[in-house]
Order: C-alpha cells, then structure tokens, then sequence
C-alpha cells in the first residue's frame, strides 16, 4: 500500500490550517434565533391608547358616562376590533362615509382627524367635535406620525413594519383653529376673540364685549360659531342693564388672582346663542329671527380647559347672519331655563327633574340643552295642557347637543311649561354639585320662543 504524499509551502500550508479552523467553528456555532418584531398596534395601544385614551371616564368601558355619545371602548383586547373598518359614530363624519380606521387610507379614518395637528384636515363644514384626548393634553407629533405610518401600512394587527424612532418625536401637536370666513357684505357681520393663552395646567373662562357693527337694525336667523380644541363652551350673552357695561374690547377673567368667582361678569347676562359645542351652526325657523339694534353691546364668553405642562391657545369665531326685514313675521326672544340644584354622590346614577311654567302664551321654535360629561340623557317634555308630560326633546351627547328647530311651533298656554329631566352618571370618588368649571355640573334649558 502507498502512501500518498503531497508537499505544500509553509504559506499555503497555513492558509490551509487556518481555514480548516474556520469551517470546524462555522459547524459548531448554532443557527441565531431570528428577532422578534413587536406589531405596531401593539406599541400604539401600550404607549398610546393605554396611557392617553383608556381611561376612567373616556374610552375604558361601557360603563363610562360619554359611552353612549362615542361608543368606543379602547382597552386591551377590544381596540382594535372597534377601530378598524368600523364606521364613524359621530354624525358628521358617518355622513362622509369616514371609518373609525380605514386601513391604507388616513384621510378617510375618523381617527386622524380627531388627533391630528394641521388646519383643514376635514369639512370646513363638517362637526367632528372636540380634538382628542379631551382636554387639551394632545398626543405628541411622534405618536400621530406614527399612529398615520400604521395606517398607511395597513392597519394590521400583527405587523410591524412601522418605526418606533417616530415616536421620539416628543413636540405636541397642538392643533390650529382655521379661520371662520365672515358673512358675506350684506348678510351679516362677525365678532370674534382673538388669540389668548390657557396656562398649563388650568382651566381658563374668559369675556370680552363687543359691539355689534350694524348701523341699523338687524335681523338675526342663523348663528354660526367656531373655537378651538379643548374649548368647554361658547356663549352670546346679551345685558339686562345697559348702564352696567363692561369696558369694550378688555378681556376679562371669571376667575380673580386669587381663584374666586368675579360674580359681576354673569349677573348682567341674557342668553344669546351659542353652548357647549363651539363649532355650531344653527337656524331659526324660517321667518323667525332675533332683533340686533344698531352697535348692540354683546359679550362673548369662552371657557377653555388645558391639562397639559405647556401653554395652549384659545380663539373663538361666532358669525350672525342676517335675512331682510321684510321677510320677517316673527321676533324670538331666548329661553334660559336653569336647575341649580343638582348634586350627583361619586359612583352613582341621578335624575334631576325640574318644571319650568309660563305666565303668558309661549310658542317654542328651538330648543337645547347644556350639561357637562357626567350627563348621559337630557330630555325635555311638555308640562300642563292635553300634551301634559309628551317628549319633545332628547340629547345624550354634552359634547355638541342636539338642536331642535320647530318649523310648527309648539304652543304653551299660560300656566303650562317645560320639564326638564336630566341624567348623570357620576363615575369619580367625589359629589358632584352644580358649577361653572368643566369638573361641576350644569342642567340648563336654552332654546328660542316668541
């Protein structure tokens, strides 16, 4: 038997030994588990809707008091079958055939256009409510970035294709209001309150008188209004006392310096228009309108609430528009129907009942109503007479109200009413009492009559 013998240099001798080291380390070495990739929902409903949308009183469940107004619970679970290719409840929206999320197309997600920062990203004419999350603490740009990058992808449940460094994008987005254009020349004007700050972390209710600009009389039928996000309400008051004005165009504070209520801003006040959603738009019935004499003296009044750690903006717009005098056959005169005694114990349901009477015939052409985010229902019903207890009004979103316009008025004799019978569901560890901040409660009949 022979031996075969091969003769090989010192270099290529060792470029053959260490190659063999190579292949023997290579064999031995285990195949790497592949990386997990956390799904993008994941990240948005542990980072996002976890810590700024689940929560007690806003999305965590059924039970919550705004349930019945968004119908969308947003916890662990259940979000993401309540949000993707799931019509838009909030009226307006449904009516463009937007979805909670539509997958691969933000604009057409209701969602995006309740947390997004941009000016006209909807409906000039569209009522899709208050920016979310309520109150003012607004979601970072990184999270509506991401958040839009999701849905452009797709809006799936299991993939994660979306970058988390978006999210290090920590700047607010705080959302811009788009100006209101005004009535064209001739059909009315507009008043406005121009920019003012909302500190950190406080809840902020101002006033400011106007005069209106009408050198004659004017004949109001439609009331137009729009404010920024994180505004609790707008309200058009007008004065009892003519000698009592406030000085014109100074902005003033319901609250002084020290926290306490500057009474003499509200005791002077006759309920105009206006109310908790301040991107309304309402009509009187046709022929029916409210009287402005010329350079009428008018306060608006918004109420803002910031829950943030930086300043925020409040701006409101309210436009009157006018229809000739001549086609006028009625004058409307405003109804302003309070219950203060309201006190709802924490964790409970309460009905707050209360009968309005007039002393004289009252033919109601439109009514609202106004409370706060504890109320659940506001029914309105006919008080005396052969319609003695029938409902003639039902609202169950505080956000923005139902307005109720009679062509055919409904006609109350002297001696019959209204009867309001308001809801609340108070889910806080605290009573509840009547209150002029966004954490009290209000019960209160506003509406037009002749």
């Amino acid at each position: 038997m022979k031996l075969l013998m091969f003769k090989f240099s010192p270099v290529k001798l060792l470029a053959i030994i260490c190659g063999l080291f190579i292949l023997l380390e290579a064999c031995e070495k285990k195949p790497a588990a592949e990386a997990t990739v956390k799904p993008s929902f994941e990240i948005i409903q542990d980072k996002i809707l976890n810590v700024s949308c689940a929560l007690s009183g806003c999305h965590a469940s059924t039970a919550d008091a705004s349930y019945t107004q968004h119908g969308l619970v947003l916890i662990p679970g259940k979000s993401y079958a309540n949000l993707v290719g799931v019509m838009a409840k909030n009226a307006a929206a449904a009516n463009l055939g937007l979805k909670r999320v539509d997958p691969k197309n933000p604009n057409n997600s209701f969602l995006m256009h309740k947390i997004a920062c941009e000016t006209g990203h909807h409906s000039s004419s569209a009522n899709f409510g208050a920016h979310m999350p309520l109150g003012g603490n607004f979601l970072s740009q990184g999270e509506v970035d991401f958040i839009q990058k999701w849905i452009i992808n797709g809006a799936s449940a299991t993939d994660g294709s979306v970058n988390e460094s978006l999210l290090d994008n920590k700047n607010p987005c705080q959302p811009q209001i788009e100006p209101l254009a005004p009535p064209p020349a001739g059909t009315g004007f507009q008043l406005k309150i121009n920019p003012f700050d909302i500190p950190a972390n406080f809840e902020r209710e101002v006033f400011i008188r106007k005069n209106t600009p009408n050198t004659q009389a004017a004949y109001v039928n439609r009331i137009q209004l729009k404010g920024m996000s994180n505004s609790h309400h707008l309200v058009v008051y007008g004065f009892r006392n003519s000698l009592l004005l406030p000085t014109e165009n100074v902005l003033r504070d319901l609250r002084n310096s020290n926290g306490t209520i500057n009474a003499e801003n509200i005791q002077n006040h006759i309920f105009m228009g206006g109310g908790s959603d301040v991107n309304s738009d309402f009509t009187l019935p046709p022929g029916v309108a409210l009287k402005i004499d010329p350079a009428t003296p008018l306060d608006l009044n918004a109420h803002y609430f910031n829950k943030t750690s930086y300043t925020l903006k409040g701006e409101n717009y309210v436009n009157f528009y006018t229809i000739p005098a001549g086609t006028v056959q009625q004058l409307a005169k405003t109804l302003d129907l309070n219950n203060l005694e309201i006190s709802i114990p924490a964790g409970q349901r309460k009905t707050f009942t209360k009968t309005f009477n007039f002393n004289q015939t009252t033919r109601v052409v439109v009514l609202t109503s106004h409370f706060h985010k504890l109320g659940e229902k506001f029914i309105i019903k006919i008080s005396g007479g052969a319609r003695n207890g029938e409902i003639i009004y039902t609202n169950t979103d505080w956000e923005h109200p139902v307005f109720t316009s009679y062509s055919t008025p409904i006609v109350l004799q002297a001696g019959e009413g209204l009867t309001s019978e308001v809801t609340y569901f108070n889910n806080t560890a605290k009573t509840v009492n009547f209150g002029l901040t966004s954490e009290d409660e209000m019960n209160i009949i506003f509406g037009y009559y002749y």
